[in-house]
């Protein structure tokens, strides 16, 4: 399916950039459900499906997110980086009406299997809440990292080239030509759907679990908008593996050789004979360590046995696939 996004001169002029914490986070839930996302994503979704697991609303998630994606769970951000918190707020307040209006639109009949519309934004933001805290906002920092340095490469673009730059470097499936706006899907060719702006402009966001689709807005409330894969994703849930070189760089060779040997429980004597060092060194640097939360010694009477932590592992050998 192709959509037209047609553009007056004045909404060309309020085409602007924003991130959606809000929608990373359905977008998010919809790839652990197994009704989206994409391989790139698989490390982050293989942790995430225990909790969606457990979460009570999932069916109810699922049902909302496994075919057409209803626009209320994407209302447009009023600023360029709102938060989560605040996006949440607005979707509570959603217009009842309009939130019977998508669901009817997106599930046909099987809309009338949902609670009430009250009921259900209800029900949704609580679930969000939950799993945005528990899948999402441990990963925000690296995510919001990445979706920012997606918009300063946009905001490039459009200083450079203009509008007509920054469309051509957005998305294959996106075409500018001259005051109208066409994104090209892949899943029904042949047919069109035409988009107002409605007078608002166009607001264009870099999704992470979007990738790598584009996903429109067909009945745009206030402003048109566009969510197109970042760029980068690729590498956000990569876990390169740590080596002996680059960890001794950080904490001395000796430090790095004792954590490499505690894969086993071993004592002072020991780990002085392993190394070629001198009791009194290899404790000194055990008790930097153990501070560090890295290695945990455990001393039965006059013998004391140390073994490096998960998180001294995990920086060792890297973490577990």
């Amino acid at each position: 399916m192709a959509v037209e996004i047609r553009l007056s001169a004045a909404e060309v002029a309020r085409v602007r950039l924003a991130v959606s914490p809000l929608a990373e986070t359905v977008l998010g839930v919809r790839a652990a459900l197994g009704v989206g996302g994409h391989e790139v994503h698989r490390r982050w979704v293989r942790d995430a499906e225990p909790v969606l697991a457990a979460e009570p609303e999932s069916p109810l998630l699922r049902m909302l997110l496994e075919g057409c994606l209803p626009s209320f769970l994407f209302p447009v951000p009023q600023e360029r980086l709102p938060t989560f918190d605040a996006e949440l707020a607005g979707l509570r307040t959603t217009d009842p009406a309009y939130v019977a209006a998508e669901c009817a639109a997106a599930l046909g009949p099987r809309a009338g299997e949902l609670p009430g519309p009250t009921l259900l934004l209800e029900r949704v933001a609580g679930a969000l809440a939950r799993c945005h805290a528990r899948l999402v906002d441990p990963h925000w920092g690296r995510m919001r990292t990445v979706l920012e340095a997606d918009l300063g490469r946009r905001a490039v673009a459009l200083a450079d080239s203009g509008l007509e730059g920054l469309f051509a470097q957005l998305h294959r499936d996106v075409v500018w030509r001259e005051g109208e706006l066409v994104v090209h899907g892949r899943r029904r060719p042949g047919t069109a759907w035409t988009v107002s702006a409605g007078g608002h402009g166009l607001v264009l966001m870099p999704s992470v679990f979007g990738w790598p689709d584009v996903i429109v807005d067909y009945a745009p409330r206030v402003a048109a908008s566009i969510r197109y894969p970042a760029s980068g994703v690729g590498l956000l849930w990569e876990q390169p593996r740590p080596t002996p070189d680059g960890l001794a760089a950080v904490l001395g060779r000796t430090r790095a050789a004792l954590l490499a040997e505690l894969g086993e429980p071993l004592s002072t004597p020991d780990l002085a004979a392993r190394l070629g060092v001198t009791a009194g060194a290899v404790s000194q640097h055990l008790g930097a360590l153990r501070g560090a939360g890295l290695v945990t010694t455990r001393r039965t009477g006059r013998t004391a046995v140390h073994l490096r932590t998960r998180t001294g592992t995990a920086l060792a050998i890297g973490p577990s696939d």
